[in-house]
């Protein structure tokens, strides 16, 4: 039970919300547009999301061990940066690790398969998308991390392919709408990576893992977290005015308090991990909220 407990603490369950919100948004999307709801395979949609999600953290936490990226960073900032330190603490080994990873990927992957089944191979296609890039983010020899683009990659895979396959899953077909309503969910989670890329800049450089804050350095870096947050907000406005999703997605707006006081601390302390942190803390909330809040726009649309 305790060897449980710790794999349970490996999977940093409280980080879920990254792959929780886009399949809600996405069956919200469907569920306005069409009526169409399987509590079922919303519930499928979810845990292979999860384990998807579990997976390429863990996977994270072993090849930065690998790379010797968690050993050598001193700045990290508990919970939000430097992977769970299961391994640093002897919590865990390495092969455990890997092991569970593994496992969780393939968890994934059948749950997948028999989505593939049920409403056509498309939602396979995302899944093994994400699996890929889930698991050689920090994976020698491809290392999305290192190439700068995992920003965008992280964007593209707990944004918009998730919400896209969670509509499928309820449609079985794809939709506009779905792909618009993911924009702001794609750029916050993309900002939650990006905010966090501050503490572990240096131990990050150090070894290879070359993302844009890296690149940019902290201080230009830190108006890339500006403009990925407000243009969250620019994602949620302009299709409401082109009257490509309903106007009750406007409801998202109201998280831009949180989003400007997250911006003024990030501004003002950059180079200072824990100073940062509530920034860190913020931007997840931010992304959790507004996706929320979204969902709920496109549901009242269903209801009123």
């Amino acid at each position: 039970m305790k060897k449980l407990a710790l794999y349970l603490r490996e999977m940093r369950a409280p980080f879920f919300t990254a792959s929780v919100i886009p399949v809600i948004l996405g069956a919200s999307v469907a569920w306005s547009e069409t009526g169409e709801f399987s509590p079922g395979l919303f519930a499928l949609t979810l845990v292979a999301g999860m384990c998807l999600h579990a997976g390429t953290n863990i996977a994270n936490d072993y090849f930065d061990h690998k790379s010797g990226d968690d050993e050598i960073n001193v700045e990290f900032v508990s919970p939000f940066t430097g992977g769970s330190r299961m391994i640093q603490k002897g919590l865990l080994t390495p092969k455990e690790v890997l092991a569970e990873s593994l496992v969780l990927f393939a968890i994934g992957g059948a749950i997948g398969v028999y989505l593939a089944a049920v409403k056509g191979p498309a939602i396979l296609v995302l899944g093994v998308i994400g699996a890929f890039c889930g698991f050689f983010y920090t994976t020698p020899p491809v290392n999305i991390a290192a190439r700068g683009i995992g920003e965008l990659t992280v964007g593209l895979n707990f944004g918009t392919l998730m919400v896209l396959g969670a509509y499928f899953v309820q449609t079985g077909r794809f939709s506009t709408t779905a792909f618009l309503a993911s924009l702001p969910v794609a750029m916050l989670i993309a900002d939650v990576l990006y905010i966090n890329e501050f503490p572990d800049c240096v131990a990050d450089k150090a070894v290879g893992k070359t993302h844009l804050v890296a690149r940019l350095g902290k201080e230009k870096a830190v108006w890339g977290y500006l403009a990925l947050t407000l243009g969250a907000y620019v994602s949620i406005l302009i299709p409401v005015i082109v009257r490509a999703v309903p106007a009750y997605c406007l409801l998202g707006l109201l998280t831009l308090p949180v989003a400007m006081k997250a911006i003024s601390v990030a501004v003002a302390n950059y180079a200072d991990s824990p100073k940062l942190a509530p920034a860190n803390a913020a931007t997840i909330q931010l992304h959790m909220l507004t996706g929320l809040l979204v969902s709920a726009g496109f549901i009242l649309d269903r209801v009123l």
